[in-house]
């Protein structure tokens, strides 16, 4: 199971999940499997990153995401799906872009954990 958070940092992640739509791996396994086109952002520390992540994954770190998104991602239409290890900081990630007219945002709950839990390719 995951790490015991505070009880301040679940507050907030409580109240961005108000606000973000959520989905599961399985879904966004359906979703490319399907063809759908998204694009899958990584948003764990870059050393997160560089141990392993879901493959076709691109990393943009909650800690930067905001000044960095415009420039990697320049629709804001664009499907994203986010992730981090769980599922807590891409609420967070996804409850600030939206604020910055990202419209077609998605967290996805469980994360890295749930990804490689479920066999879902990951890359290095």
């Amino acid at each position: 199971m995951g790490k015991q958070h505070a009880p301040g940092f679940l507050k907030i992640v409580q109240d961005a999940k108000t606000r973000v739509k959520e989905c599961t791996v399985a879904d966004v396994r359906r979703r490319r499997d399907a063809g759908e086109r998204f694009t899958l952002v990584d948003v764990r520390e870059e050393s997160e990153y560089a141990a392993g992540h879901a493959a076709g994954a691109v990393h943009l770190g909650k800690g930067v995401i905001e000044r960095d998104i415009e420039a990697k991602v320049p629709d804001p239409a664009t499907p994203l799906v986010l992730y981090c290890g769980g599922g807590f900081r891409s609420a967070l990630a996804a409850d600030a872009i939206q604020k910055m007219g990202y419209a077609n945002v998605v967290s996805m709950d469980g994360g890295w954990r749930a990804w490689t839990q479920a066999g879902l390719p990951t890359e290095k």
